[in-house]
């Protein structure tokens, strides 16, 4: 293929991500990219292991010399997020992502991007494709589904694994190493409706120009989710006018902060409508000016239409869906104040959605102590209790928690500042990670979660600094090295 990216250096760590970006791997989508690591493995003369869920490893032997150091396992997740701008057309599960290089920046042509976590990937690909590195023998781990729930991780048979030191590649801040995350759970709202037919002028609401984010990552950052505007907006229309909800639908990820949703009403006259349309707007105006620092591009479009001919929600379950989203648990919950302010609890509103007879929302709830992600569930059944809704708890994942001793920590720290003249931070995150499934299941795992600096994930606006992952990929192979003697 002809690459895009040139100049930076190795060479293969680069090509093998152009590789991968061409071949479609949303989550759920993941057995076009699995084949490709088998094959890979297959045409290297690795020991590989494939499951059903198209998890892989591939087995590296130790480098001369080191084959009496302990294992090490590699370890990403092959899946990615599959989000657009609005109006750009990709078919996520058929096309390849467009990329895009400026000024050492790389993006993807008005989708996601998908080096979360596509560069560890790429990253394991080019330390197991050079013999002429130093390393203990090597466990690559890539993992499917993990954006949906770390499902891939879950499932994996780890009796697979001998390691017990483990380097995850999904962490998405140069000079800074992950050492425990939080735990989450995907929460579905359903209630079934019968709808209405009914005329007369519709009122269409547009949310556009969020910045969205990574529900665990950027929770903190205050930004707007387009699902919980729009509720408020319908809210003080419901108690200022008779509308009838038509349909709602905000998201396509439980775990990424909403950007983008659209709302019809039906009313029964356009008077009523264009009156609505006034009340929606000054609603509209003071939204703006609350989110001027934290989310500038924020828009809502207001447009009447007489004649309509629709089949509307009844008004009880349209006033059960909005008061529900109103209450539903959103943004951050709880702090450590011991520890910076350090995000504890939190919850994200990811997806809304209407359909002809369901009317469902889902949430992601986070967090790194147990007993506060159970209230957060018992919080969000009481209120699909409340409003008529059927709860479902999935893909739950456990937080994992911060060792005091940590061999792989101090090898990362003394090759950070032996390369690089400074320190390397210890810091744990707010986001999930698949290292606790993997340290509940092998005992005394030693881990570490590390990764080039990425910005936007989760979003159409992700990048990834190259020279970042130059300097990172440096990183990685000191550490082996000295994990090897």
């Amino acid at each position: 293929m002809e690459y895009k990216i040139s100049g930076y250096e190795p060479e293969k760590l680069f090509h093998y991500f152009e590789e991968i970006s061409a071949i479609p791997r949303g989550s759920g989508n993941e057995k076009g990219i699995s084949d490709y690591l088998v094959a890979f493995a297959k045409d290297h003369g690795f020991w590989v292991y494939q499951d059903d869920v198209h998890n892989v490893i591939i087995k590296k032997p130790a480098s001369a010399g080191a084959e009496n150091a302990p294992a090490v396992m590699l370890q990403g997740h092959i899946d990615m997020v599959c989000d657009k701008r609005a109006g750009v057309e990709h078919d996520f599960e058929h096309d390849g992502i467009d990329l895009v290089v400026t000024d050492g920046i790389l993006t993807a042509n008005g989708t996601t991007l998908g080096a979360d976590n596509g560069i560890a990937v790429a990253l394991m690909l080019t330390v197991l494709d050079d013999d002429s590195l130093v390393h203990p023998a090597l466990e690559c781990v890539f993992t499917t589904d993990e954006e949906t729930g770390l499902v891939g991780a879950e499932t994996l048979d780890k009796s697979q694994i001998d390691a017990r030191i483990m380097v995850n590649l999904d962490s998405e801040e140069e000079g800074v190493a992950t050492v425990s995350c939080a735990g989450g759970v995907v929460a579905t709202l359903t209630r079934p409706v019968v709808r209405e037919h009914m005329d007369g002028a519709t009122l269409t609401l547009d949310i556009s120009g969020l910045q969205g984010g990574h529900s665990g990552s950027d929770i903190h950052l205050e930004r707007g989710n387009g699902d919980l505007i729009m509720a408020r907006i319908i809210e003080k229309l419901m108690r200022t006018g008779a509308p009838h909800l038509v349909n709602m639908n905000g998201g396509t990820k439980d775990n990424a902060i909403n950007r983008e949703c659209t709302a019809v009403l039906v009313y029964a006259n356009v008077a009523e409508a264009e009156a609505a349309a006034k009340t929606a707007q000054a609603m509209i105006d003071d939204v703006t000016a609350e989110l001027e620092v934290f989310d500038p591009g924020f828009t809502c479009t207001v447009e009447v239409a007489d004649g309509a001919s629709v089949e509307a929600i009844p008004d009880a379950d349209a006033r059960a869906f909005i008061s529900a989203l109103r209450l539903a648990p959103n943004g951050v919950m709880r702090r450590n104040v011991a520890a910076d302010g350090a995000v504890e609890v939190s919850s994200n509103i990811g997806v809304v959605q209407t359909s002809d007879d369901m009317i469902t929302f889902l949430l992601s709830p986070r967090s790194s102590i147990t007993s506060l992600q159970e209230d957060v569930k018992e919080r969000i059944q009481t209120l699909a209790d409340a409003f008529g809704f059927n709860a479902l708890f999935e893909n739950e994942y456990p937080g994992w928690s911060y060792v005091e001793h940590s061999h792989v920590r101090d090898v990362f720290k003394e090759s950070y500042r032996e390369l690089f003249g400074t320190e390397l931070r210890i810091e744990s995150i707010h986001a999930g990670l698949e290292c606790g499934l993997f340290a509940a299941a092998l005992p005394g795992l030693d881990a570490i979660a590390v990764g080039p600096t990425l910005a936007n994930v989760h979003t159409p606006d992700e990048c990834m600094e190259l020279a970042s992952s130059e300097r990172f990929y440096k990183l990685l192979v000191d550490a082996l090295r000295r994990l090897a003697a």
